[in-house]
């Protein structure tokens, strides 16, 4: 599988092989070729998945997992796209079943699949504002309140002072509490007292002598 990869594609891909399963990164440009290539002449007829993959600052890993059921090889292909212009032609045309994943990429990163029959949101509810897996991603709800029900020690006026507040999964650390924040002081621990003298245990027969 390696050695017609690289027959073909020559250095416009980086085939890399570990723990059984063969890994190609091309172009974008070469994105449904590969497909097309693994389908019809590596034997990977069966389509697996494809998911998004956010990799700050440069862009978007597009990844799509094909198999032979054949001889049992496991081929993983992967391209970029960039984070200004997040677009990739729809691997619809090659396998069928990638409709549905491309779907949930689009939700989820905002990668544009040019030529899915129906790319609209697969989970997420109508209205629903911006690419939840993406990194930037702020999660609006934690910074009003980090968990429901949640409580941190002394906010509702019992127990010992609050411990230095952290930032919530999702929140930039600009809108809150900076990670270099000193925790609170806390008073010098109490001194354990004299403890009660026990009473001494009434003599039985047992005490007695033998």
């Amino acid at each position: 599988m390696r050695a017609a990869i690289e027959e073909r594609y020559g250095p416009r891909a980086e085939v890399s092989e570990s723990f059984g399963e063969t890994t190609v990164d091309v172009g974008a440009g070469d994105w449904i070729d590969v497909l097309t290539f693994a389908r019809d002449h590596l034997g990977c007829v069966f389509f697996d998945w494809l998911t998004g993959v956010d990799d700050p600052p440069g862009g978007f890993s597009v990844v799509a997992h094909v198999f032979d059921p054949v001889e049992h090889a496991h081929l993983l292909l992967r391209t970029r796209v960039p984070r200004e212009d997040p677009r990739l032609p729809s691997a619809t045309g090659v396998y069928r079943g990638a409709d549905w994943h491309e779907r949930e990429t689009f939700e989820m990163f905002g990668v544009i699949f040019e030529g899915h029959p129906h790319l609209v949101p697969l989970l997420l509810p109508d209205g629903f504002e911006g690419f939840p897996l993406r990194k930037d991603f702020i999660l609006a709800s934690r910074v009003a309140k980090p968990w429901p029900g949640a409580k941190e020690p002394g906010e509702s006026g019992q127990g010992s002072p609050s411990r230095r507040k952290t930032l919530p999964p999702g929140v930039p650390a600009d809108w809150g509490p900076s990670a270099t924040t000193p925790p609170p002081v806390r008073g010098p621990r109490a001194v354990r007292g004299p403890q009660p003298e026990q009473p001494s245990r009434p003599a039985g027969p047992e005490d007695g002598d033998g």
